[in-house]
């Protein structure tokens, strides 16, 4: 044992129960900066990406939060990384990801932040290479002599070499009587690639025979190898060393010659160019890895081996120079440069302990620390903590960030005009033969301070478009107001999730600390009139979908309500109204003439949820100006979860079918490429050979692709309809709920943040596993019956489900729930089991499908027989009068 550990300068532990192997570390100046600095990159099997730049304020320090440049998850598991000049036109360094089955060249840059949290750093995807053989390693440098760039050449795990020139595939070949795959390396003074193979000999093959060989795609023999096309693979040279290798590495500090390096299971080898022996050393501990660093004197040079012994030791040529104890038994080492600190051992451990650290002569000694004995006095304690408990619960009912009052420094107003734009700004619409009106809205912005590059951004639901949706202030003086105008109007045949808009507000207030600015966002929100999306219409006696609200207070006449849509030729109809849609979809209003109802009745199930919200909205409303503030509404029909899981279906069968279809337009792709390829290898060849319908085929390919990427586009738009409609819907079963169940407003809006939580639907992220995962959470927190459900995991990945009967039972169970008594919160309380609160016990998760199928039964009959469960007593539907069916 040495007698003076490794002094550690910077540490710390990556992940947890992650792995990592000798690729899986590298050192460089992978963002470009130009200072010189190394930055630390560490991939795992896991498939984290993680980026240092270690600043310890003092020796031994362990990592602080910005010394973690870039931490990205990249699902696939990371066989190596390496860093080199990759993108063609630039000799800018970029990082190579090296996956089973994927090679990825990213680009690392960084930007300046605004405030004292420090620069951010962005991961961008140059390029990838989807391989069609598992890969096992790789390496990189001028192949054929080339300048300015670096190649990469990655061995599979059958043996064969795949050669890129950058963003193209190259070439790829066997290597002869390949049974495992060996470490690898490239040597550029000779241009050829070391390795060592299954049958324990070092062997090396010059680039230039690579390049010429049979190609690996006609491994077998075929009609060109008859005629003597092509030529066989040779070895440059070859030599036994009788034991398996486990890393070659290839360096060459003088022009004059090169030396291999190879660390065997029980020896470490020297090779000059040619393959003949320089030195050999026999190792008494058994290496985990090992790196040539620099020659001090002329015709030696210095290597760091590390085993199995947590020892690391540095060798001149054949002769220890010395000897340092490791914390953990490396896989890999590397030497930098940080913070003008030359030659710092970085050292990884295969279960992600990373540290940075010297070797001095400082020997770490421990001294046990003196004990400090006092007599406590448990009164006075007991006396503390109370006082500390009572201050506790001041701040819990005040808040915990309690906010000061002051005046903003940026005001915003928005007004929407009451009537319509003398000439429709509506352009391009494909609502048929209606027309199209469009509606003014005004915001107004009103600074406090000086503030130079404001920018105000407006959002609306689609289809619902703007003629202008981005603005740009400059107020170079206290207390300026300016206005902005713009009109909103349907784009398209269908109804909007919502009619209200935002107006957000985004600048950087200057600080004492922070010159440039600190962040800052202020928001508006305003609603659009019903009548910009919607006519007056012939009332409708049938209808497939509909609804009845109940109320507290006596019926009001419908025109009072939507004095917009009153027919005044017929007074008849005072409470019956139509609606119509532009685009055509119809819905009918109606109140009851004796009960406290309402019905909206529709043939679409997503359209009567405008009608609903906006009928509950004028109800709110009228009363409040009638001084009544005690009004209230609920829901005692049936939840229409059947309704619902159609449109959850429709929206999931369009997501696979885009999924599909892109699947068929990348193969198309990628067989269109493979035609041109071999077209041009024909019109380039000196003897005209006949083309084989090459042409034809190309022909047939290229409408193959331009048909698939319409029916791609066609299902994009009929997927955002579909989600759109699905929106819609997802707002009448939440409002359905809270009525039905009389929930507050915290708990509505955690009902919102479970079941809309994207604004925009993705194939990669999509509506069905985002909402499946957060109903989950609901369901084993605070709907949970019991402890034994809190404890089981979700799974932290979300990927497209197979099919959506899962999320319609998680669905249906939440409804079970819900009306057993289980309340929605995200406090700590709802770590505690609701067994006692709930009456007559709260259905468990389901572990099972029958145990699932049991469930869905039993909440069909609870949906469609709940009476008890609502407090006032219902009005029989015989007493409905006036109200059609």
């Amino acid at each position: 044992m040495s007698l003076f550990k490794a002094r550690d300068w910077w540490s710390t532990v990556l992940g947890e129960k992650e792995e990592f192997d000798q690729g899986c570390l590298c050192l460089a100046d992978v963002d470009n900066s130009g200072s010189g600095q190394d930055k630390i990159i560490v991939g795992s099997f896991m498939g984290y990406l993680r980026i240092f730049n270690p600043h310890p304020v003092k020796t031994g320090d362990g990592a602080q939060a910005e010394d973690l440049l870039l931490e990205v998850h990249l699902r696939d598991p990371i066989l190596q990384v390496e860093v080199g000049k990759f993108v063609s036109g630039t000799e800018m360094l970029h990082l190579a990801v090296l996956h089973s089955r994927k090679l990825c060249v990213y680009s690392v840059s960084g930007t300046l932040g605004n405030v004292e949290h420090g620069n951010q750093y962005q991961l961008k995807l140059m390029y990838e290479h989807n391989l069609q053989r598992t890969a096992c390693n790789m390496t990189y440098g001028s192949f054929g002599g080339v300048k300015g760039r670096d190649l990469i050449c990655i061995q599979s795990m059958d043996g064969m070499l795949m050669v890129f020139e950058q963003e193209s595939y190259a070439f790829g070949r066997f290597l002869p009587g390949s049974l495992l795959p060996g470490p690898l390396a490239y040597s550029s003074r000779t241009d050829s690639f070391i390795t060592v193979s299954s049958c324990r000999q070092v062997e090396s093959y010059k680039y230039q025979v690579l390049a010429f060989a049979t190609d690996a795609d006609k491994r077998q023999e075929t009609e060109q190898q008859k005629l003597g096309s092509g030529k066989r693979l040779v070895v440059d040279w070859a030599l036994n060393i009788g034991e398996q290798a486990l890393d070659i590495c290839i360096v060459s500090f003088n022009q004059s010659a090169s030396s291999v390096f190879v660390l065997g299971e029980r020896n470490f080898f020297c090779l000059k160019d040619n393959g003949q022996i320089r030195f050999m050393k026999k190792l008494d501990c058994s290496p985990s890895c090992f790196l040539p660093y620099c020659s001090v004197s002329e015709g030696t040079i210095n290597t760091l081996i590390g085993n199995h012994k947590n020892m690391l030791h540095v060798y001149q040529d054949v002769t220890l120079k010395w000897a340092t104890q490791l914390p953990h038994i490396p896989v890999a080492v590397r030497v930098g440069c940080f913070q003008d600190l030359k030659g710092v051992i970085v050292t990884l451990s295969d279960d992600g302990r990373l540290q940075c650290s010297y070797l001095g002569t400082d020997p770490s000694l421990f001294q046990a620390p003196k004990v400090e004995s006092r007599e406590l006095n448990y009164d006075e304690l007991d006396v503390e903590l109370k006082e500390l408990q009572r201050i506790i619960k001041v701040v819990k009912s005040q808040g915990i960030w309690p906010m000061p009052e002051k005046e903003d420094d940026l005001k915003v107003y928005a007004m929407v005009s009451s009537n319509f734009d003398p000439v429709s700004q509506a352009t391009d619409v494909e609502i048929g033969t209606d027309v199209v009106p469009s509606i003014t809205v005004q915001v107004t912005l009103q600074n406090r301070i000086v503030l130079p590059k404001v920018k105000l951004s407006i959002y609306v639901q689609p289809p619902l478009v703007l003629t202008c949706d981005q603005f740009t202030f400059e107020f170079l003086a206290p207390e300026m107001i300016s206005t902005v105008s713009f009109s909103v109007y349907l784009k398209r045949s269908y109804t909007p999730s919502d009619l209200e808009g935002n107006a957000v507000v985004s600048y950087s207030k200057p600080t004492d600390r922070n010159p440039d600015g600190t962040p800052r966002v202020v928001q508006c929100k305003f609603r659009l009139p019903l009548k910009l999306i919607c006519l007056p219409g012939q009332p409708s006696k049938t209808a497939n979908h509909k609804l009845t609200i109940d109320t507290n207070q006596s019926p009001v006449s419908l025109p009072s309500l939507f004095p917009g849509f009153a027919n005044q030729s017929d007074d008849d109809q005072i409470n019956v109204m139509g609606f119509r849609f532009l685009g055509g979809s119809r819905v009918t209003l109606l109140a009851s003439k004796t009960s406290q109802r309402y019905r909206i009745q529709s043939e679409q199930f997503e359209d009567l949820w405008l009608i609903t919200n906006e009928l509950i909205l004028r109800l709110q409303k009228y009363f409040e100006k009638q001084g009544i503030k005690d009004f209230a509404s609920s829901f005692s029909g049936s939840i229409p979860l059947q309704e619902y899981f159609e449109l959850i279906d429709h929206h999931f069968e369009l997501r696979i079918n885009g999924e599909k279809l892109e699947e068929l337009l990348s193969e198309r792709a990628v067989q269109f490429r493979a035609i041109q390829r071999r077209l041009l290898t024909r019109f380039k060849d000196k003897t005209p050979a006949p083309l084989q319908h090459l042409d034809v085929l190309l022909d047939g390919t290229y409408k193959q692709v331009i048909a698939l990427a319409d029916a791609v586009e066609e299902n994009q738009g009929n997927l955002f309809q579909a989600f759109t409609k699905l929106k819609s819907a997802t707002h009448l079963m939440i409002l359905l709920i809270g009525l039905w169940q009389k929930l507050s407003a915290d708990q509505i809006a955690i009902l919102e943040a479970a079941f809309l939580p994207l604004q925009e639907d993705m194939q990669e992220l999509g509506w069905e596993e985002t909402v499946d995962a957060a109903i989950s959470h609901l369901l084993k927190t605070c709907l949970s019956k019991s402890s034994k459900e809190q404890a089981l995991n979700l799974n932290s990945q979300l990927n497209i489900p197979k099919d959506t009967s899962r999320l319609k039972k998680h669905i249906t169970l939440l409804c079970d729930r819900l009306a057993k008594g289980g309340r929605l919160c995200l406090s700590n309380d709802a770590a505690a089991p609701q067994t006692m609160v709930m009456p007559g016990g709260c259905t468990p998760i389901p572990e099972s499908d029958l145990e699932e199928r049991s469930v869905e039964q039993n909440s069909t009959e609870l949906f469609t027989n709940h009476r008890h469960l609502i407090a006032e007593t219902p009005v029989p539907v015989s007493a409905l009068q006036g109200v059609s069916e």
